[in-house]
């Protein structure tokens, strides 16, 4: 009996000694590298591309990337510190502090995939474009690479991000690179309406991963996996760090869109007024840049999805 007890206890040394092992593996080492196979690409920054581009950039860099001096050199990312404390990157045009640096290859590499070009991963503070067409991300980089008031040259310099354990460790078994197209991408057609509206929701401007249950569970690959698609409940926080709970998207008559029409919800996404008459609460902004047709067809698209009935509690 004591020779069982005896050899137990070793085994649960061993069990133990490997755990602490693992965890301070994972502490020191950090966010892993992985190697960067960036495609050769050489984008033609045109006018319309650069158009477009910068259309996208105002609704989905400049709230996270924006810096005090009205570029984008970068900034605190308020959270709840569950994956640490948090920057955004300088990608100006900063020859030290910014982007300059990186390929056409590259940059879209790293808007696909999550790596950098180093090798790191950006874990899930950073959306990725998996299915975002080749002409919008043509657009993107064409805009990164003009002069745009915007990009220009940025002395910003974010400190280092200080991710917690948490982010390390699921960097390790659950957030990982995204693999890179291995054909064309093009988008739906604006006539396939519902289609269309998908794409603009999922793809170009990545609504259903605020209004999905958490960030921790989003499916990146197939959007409509993600927990709770559209339903809401996301724990957001404004720049005061106060508690936002996303909205429920579904056509849920109860907590949801249900009891909304088409042109209430225009009105909201582009103008930030609710239809009884409460503004929208930030870290949702106004998507004013979005046409009506395309808000028309992210709605002709939340009628298609599944509903949800999640009795969100919004308040701090």
């Amino acid at each position: 009996m004591k020779k069982i007890l005896k050899i137990t206890g070793i085994a649960l040394g061993i069990i133990v000694l490997l755990l602490l092992s693992a965890i301070i593996y994972i502490q020191v080492s950090g966010i892993p590298h992985y190697e960067n196979l960036a495609p050769e690409l050489n984008v033609v920054p045109d006018s319309a591309r650069i158009a477009e581009g910068t259309r996208i950039a105002l609704q989905m860099c400049v709230d996270c990337h924006g810096s005090e001096d009205g570029k984008l050199g970068g900034a605190y990312m308020p959270d709840d510190g569950t994956f640490g404390k948090l920057y955004s990157a300088n990608i100006t045009n900063h020859p030290e502090f910014g982007i300059t640096d990186y390929t056409d290859g590259e940059l879209a590499y790293l808007f696909r995939t999550g790596i950098r070009k180093d090798g790191q991963y950006v874990p899930p503070w950073m959306p990725k474009f998996p299915h975002l067409s080749d002409e919008d991300m043509y657009s993107i980089i064409a805009f990164l690479r003009s002069d745009h008031p915007l990009v220009q040259a940025s002395d910003n310099n974010p400190p280092p991000i200080k991710p917690s354990f948490l982010a390390k460790f699921l960097s390790r078994v659950a957030f990982k690179p995204l693999p890179y197209p291995q054909g064309p991408i093009e988008a739906p057609p604006v006539s396939d309406k519902a289609a269309f509206g998908k794409y603009v929701a999922t793809a170009k401007f990545d609504c259903y991963a605020c209004h999905s249950a958490s960030f921790k569970t989003v499916d990146i690959l197939n959007p409509e996996h993600s927990e709770g698609y559209f339903g809401g409940g996301n724990k957001l926080y404004d720049k005061d760090l106060n508690l936002v709970v996303s909205a429920n998207l579904t056509m849920d008559p109860e907590t949801g869109l249900g009891k909304w029409t088409e042109e209430e919800f225009i009105r909201t996404l582009k103008y930030g007024m609710r239809p009884d008459g409460n503004p929208l609460r930030y870290p949702m902004i106004p998507y004013a840049l979005l046409t009506d047709e395309e808000v028309s067809a992210i709605w002709a698209y939340l009628k298609t999805i599944p509903v949800i009935n999640n009795p969100n509690d919004k308040t701090e």
